[in-house]
């Protein structure tokens, strides 16, 4: 068995709906994705259903656990005002605020400069 149908199971129970109605709403014939159950999943159908939940092709299919896209999006981003806050002066004092607000100003240039 495939575990992309659990999987979809799973998500339409999420969202208080059953597998007809999510059937219903992409516009999938009856039983359609309870045929998901033994043989494997055409490639245009499961990025249907990935599209509708918002998930990953691979999340469907089982490959991962992660239901996150990837995206091109940087999801390491880091507040430069928090991590400047973080830092000490040269003295090992806390920095003040317009330190603060000054070395974030120019640490965001720097970057803007380098795209």
């Amino acid at each position: 068995m495939f575990p992309t149908f659990e999987i979809i199971k799973q998500l339409a129970k999420k969202q208080g709906m059953s597998l007809n109605d999510l059937e219903e709403k992409l516009g999938l014939g009856k039983n359609t994705l309870y045929g998901l159950k033994n043989k494997k999943p055409n490639a245009e159908r499961i990025a249907e259903i990935a599209d509708y939940f918002h998930v990953s092709t691979d999340y469907l299919l089982g490959r991962t656990d992660n239901p996150k896209i990837a995206s091109d999006k940087d999801n390491n981003t880091i507040d430069l005002r928090k991590a400047v806050a973080g830092s000490m002066a040269f003295d090992g004092k806390p920095l003040t605020e317009d330190e603060i607000n000054y070395l974030a100003d120019v640490f965001e240039a720097q970057l803007k400069m380098k795209k």
